[in-house]
């Protein structure tokens, strides 16, 4: 584990001698499992307004890369980190809360479970999700080619086209017709991520075409999946998300947000994925 943003950074089998996490070649892509809090990718122009003031947000929040998360509880199969609310967060994000995430390995599955907890005496608007990056080409002679994402049905999915400047569109790409593998390829990403909006599989598996089931994340508390890697790189990162990016005609306004979740005051919600790996 990495402290900073309580992030993930290996997930090692030791009965087949491979390691499940990208370790974050920075010539590709510099992380491993971002965590996400309290947004999702970009805000138009990185800001957003909320009870007539303006705040500026960065991408995917501000947990992936904070140094003030600390280790609250730790045991034999458990890690709980918690980040509260300071005079840093509110210049940011106005709100009073607790954000809290726990690793816990039972066998051969890792769930991770993300809390939030409004402290405050107004409702509390967020998003939230997971950002891990999987390895694949694990065995030798393996190419990008040999590996396919595969979900628990049938269905019609149509990814949100991202702009340049990471907003979502309007417009669609049709990805599956009454389908359920997605074939990896080294132009799959070439516009950015595939953004599935209200999906109807909570299941996805990496499957490699010689050696079968690599592992399976199951993500029923999430709305959305993005699905992402830089174009040709020997990983794939599987994202359930709460929320989505701003979309391009988005009026800026916190409380109008796509997608975003509302939270009572004095209320907590309790989010959470698991990976089995074979």
């Amino acid at each position: 584990m990495k402290e900073t943003g309580a992030e993930l950074c290996s997930v090692y089998n030791r009965e087949h001698h491979l390691e499940h996490i990208w370790q974050a070649d920075p010539q590709i892509w510099g992380s491993h499992a971002p965590n996400l809090f309290p947004n999702i990718g970009m805000m138009k122009n990185g800001k957003y307004h909320f009870q007539g003031k303006t705040y500026e947000m960065p991408k995917h929040g501000f947990i992936r890369h904070n140094e003030n998360i600390r280790l609250k509880e730790r045991s034999e199969h458990q890690l709980v980190f918690e980040l509260l609310y300071s005079e840093e967060t509110l210049a940011v994000y106005p709100f009073k809360f607790s954000y809290r995430i726990a690793y816990t390995l039972r066998g051969k599955s890792l769930e991770v479970s993300q809390q939030v907890i409004n402290l405050d005496t107004q409702e509390l608007y967020f998003c939230l999700g997971g950002h891990p990056a999987f390895n694949i080409c694990l065995f030798e002679g393996e190419m990008l080619e040999d590996y396919r994402l595969e979900f628990d049905r049938k269905m019609m999915l149509q990814s949100h086209i991202l702009s340049p400047n990471g907003l979502v569109s309007e417009e669609t790409k049709p990805i599956l017709k009454n389908e359920k593998q997605i074939a990896l390829t080294r132009d799959i990403f070439a516009e950015d991520a595939l953004i599935f909006r209200e999906i109807p599989s909570k299941k996805v598996a990496i499957f490699s075409n010689q050696h079968g089931k690599i592992l399976e994340m199951t993500y029923r508390d999430f709305k959305n999946l993005g699905i992402w890697a830089k174009p040709g790189a020997p990983y794939v990162c599987l994202e359930p998300w709460l929320g989505v990016a701003d979309f391009e005609n988005t009026s800026q306004q916190l409380t109008e947000k796509a997608d975003i979740e509302k939270l009572e005051a004095g209320l907590e919600a309790d989010f959470s994925y698991q990976v089995n790996f074979f």
